[in-house]
């Protein structure tokens, strides 16, 4: 899984680039199939930084999070909860529609014969 940290109207320290990297990285177990991130901290207004987290699924369109936060990590917690739904979600779609086997369907016992 490739990861990729841009900003904008400044920069990261190493320090917050290896926690937002860290806490992106745990994606892929909500839905294996995450093939690339990519997170843009955007650090115009000092006061209310903005995340935006990008994440691309083989077979599947981006799925997108957004938020502002009084600090980068507080955002960055936030959008990373709202992936976390995100990806549970297309998880319990893609694979919650399958039919039921032939092993699985039950069969009304001897005594209760459908009338």
């Amino acid at each position: 899984m490739q990861i990729s940290i841009s900003t904008r109207h400044g920069q990261l320290n190493a320090d917050s680039q290896e926690r937002i990297t860290e806490k992106v990285g745990k994606l892929p177990q909500f839905f294996s199939r995450v093939t690339g991130v990519e997170v843009t901290v955007d650090l115009e207004h000092q006061e209310s930084p903005a995340v935006e987290v990008r994440v691309r699924a083989e077979h599947a369109n981006e799925f997108v999070a957004t938020d502002r936060a009084p600090t980068v990590m507080a955002a960055l917690d936030s959008v990373v909860h709202k992936l976390e739904q995100q990806l549970r979600k297309h998880k319990e779609k893609v694979t919650g529609h399958r039919a039921v086997g032939a092993k699985n369907v039950e069969t009304p016992a001897a005594g209760e014969e459908s009338r």
